[in-house]
């Protein structure tokens, strides 16, 4: 356990994308399994200790810490567990101890349960000095955040064991931790692991934007950009007759729970990429197709699905690609190929459940250029290009896939409320509140919130707006500061959708701060009708 507090404590203080590699590679080849195996699972968020919460933390403190002291504490640090692991008051004679190591901290983490967590934690956090209570607490409530996403994971896993990080993904997410298959076959070279008959994820091909310039349309084929979510749908039969379907979403994670409507749909064996969408209804969009980004949300992350939800909004798949099919893997054969096959096993999948994408015709590039700007459709982010001669290949190739989005909508908004941020922005308020005017409001019309957003200014602004927040706060609501009505953003977003959750009844698709309007003054922000305007659906 001290060799992973002390790789979390490494990577906490590197911002480094090589460095971060490099920590993590070494510490995967200079430690014992199942260790390695449980480290990789906590940084990539493959664990769940359910007895723990960060109010069990918060819980155990206050028992022991003045609350006074801890709020103040916790607001100073603005991390729980980087607080709780410094003003932990350990035990003052206390014996020294065989440290253990993180597969017994795992499996004691395991055999938690509400009632016994709180004794259990306690003793835990007794034997460890603060970089291991640190790294502990982030271990059980599943919150290490140190910039180590799941591909710079597997990236590492295939630099410390010189494999190709492609191979490491398709088995990975076939796997549970500790992963001893996957070490035995990198690590020991032992054969790969055996997953004949296991509906196992394929990395997908992306698309690099398009930048400035045009492309030969006799070189590549345009079809719409759906506003859902990438899922590959896999199908396979095992040796004893058993087909078995799951949906992987982008990033490799089984999401096959929560549209149990297509784990019967595709009737034959193959490995299928396309947008997974929910059909229009009078509220969502076009009765029959595809509705805005916002009527699929309402399922996303649902452990259980009502009959009422997947009657009113049933999933389906605008498909793009077939990787592999009946046995025979196209990923090598060219795009134009590929398609033709997509096409020719349509008419043998339900309609109810897949449709194809189709392709936008165009005379020249300038033709599509105008497509491309009067497209406002709620479930249309843009147009992807695709190489005709185009292989299937894992990640991004220069010059094969190209997206290109549709230019953001901008609103300009009054910043509302701030929030501290995490991480190296624990320090600093970082995520913005802001909101539109519901009338005039030189007529005493209120401000009411239409995002929020944490991304879109430089370190430099990043600054100027914490001294901005410090200066004009007027209320204080947990770590939340309600701000002077002074200052403007200027938002870009990708489209607007009715809200039931939000008080001005509407909500943005993907806001983003794209200029601070300090010259501005509040009054000439934008109001409410003019986003109720934009929405589509």
């Amino acid at each position: 356990m001290e060799e992973f507090a002390a790789l979390l404590d490494a990577l906490v203080y590197t911002t480094s994308r090589n460095r971060k590699l490099a920590l993590i590679a070494a510490y995967l080849r200079s430690q014992p399994d199942p260790d390695r195996g449980w480290a990789l699972a906590g940084l990539t968020e493959g664990l769940n200790f359910p007895a723990v919460k960060s109010s069990t933390i918060r819980n155990l403190m206050m028992e022991r810490i003045d609350p006074v002291l801890w709020a103040l504490s916790r607001d100073f640090v603005g991390d729980t567990a980087e607080t709780a692991s410094l003003l932990w008051p350990g035990p003052e004679d206390a014996a020294p101890q065989t440290p253990l190591s993180l597969a017994e901290v795992v499996e004691r983490l395991s055999d938690l349960t509400r009632a016994t967590a709180p004794k259990e934690l306690a003793d835990l956090f007794d034997r460890k000095d603060a970089k291991g209570r640190y790294a502990l607490i982030k271990l059980a409530t599943g919150g290490i955040r140190v910039g180590v996403s799941a591909r710079l994971a597997k990236t590492a896993f295939a630099q410390a064991f010189d494999v190709a990080v492609e191979e490491v993904e398709e088995y990975w997410h076939a796997l549970v931790p500790p992963y001893a298959e996957l070490f035995d076959w990198a690590a020991d070279g032992a054969t790969p692991p055996d997953l004949a008959g296991v509906p196992r994820f394929r990395p997908f091909m992306l698309a690099h934007p398009l930048e400035d310039g045009e492309i030969d349309l006799s070189d590549y084929a345009a079809e719409w950009k759906w506003d859902g979510i990438r899922v590959q749908l896999v199908r396979t039969t095992n040796h004893e007759g058993r087909a078995e379907t799951r949906v992987y979403s982008r990033s490799g994670d089984d999401i096959s729970a929560t549209f149990p409507e297509l784990l019967g749909a595709l009737p034959v064996d193959a490995v299928l990429d396309g947008e997974l969408l929910v059909r229009g209804s009078a509220q969502g969009g076009e009765a029959g197709g595809a509705a805005s980004f916002n009527a699929l949300q309402q399922r996303l992350g649902r452990k259980t699905v009502s009959a009422k939800m997947l009657k009113e909004s049933p999933a389906f798949v605008r498909l793009y690609d077939v990787l592999l099919c009946e046995g025979t893997d196209w990923r090598e054969a060219p795009w134009k190929l590929r398609r033709a096959t997509l096409e020719a096993l349509m008419p043998h999948l339900p309609a109810s459940h897949f449709d194809l994408s189709a392709l936008v015709e165009a005379d020249d590039f300038a033709h599509l250029a105008r497509i491309r700007e009067s497209a406002r459709d709620a479930a249309i982010e843009g147009l992807m290009l695709k190489h005709r001669d185009s292989p299937y290949v894992a990640g991004r190739k220069a010059a094969l896939w190209y997206k290109w989005k549709r230019d953001p909508l901008l609103v300009d908004c009054v910043v509302m409320y701030a929030q501290r941020g995490s991480g190296k922005r624990s320090s600093f308020h970082s995520d913005f509140t802001f909101g539109c005017w519901d009338g005039d409001p030189d007529a005493g019309a209120e401000l009411l919130p239409v995002g929020k957003a944490y991304t879109g200014f430089t370190d430099a602004e990043l600054k100027q707006l914490d001294k901005f927040v410090r200066q004009n706060t007027l209320n204080r609501f947990g770590p939340v500061r309600e701000v002077k009505r002074e200052l403007v953003f200027e938002v870009a977003f990708d489209s607007v959708h009715t809200s039931k959750r939000h008080k001005s009844g509407i909500a943005m698709r993907f806001p983003r701060i794209h200029r601070i309007r300090w010259d501005k003054p509040a009054h000439e922000a934008d109001k409410i009708a003019a986003l109720r305007a934009l929405i589509k659906d």
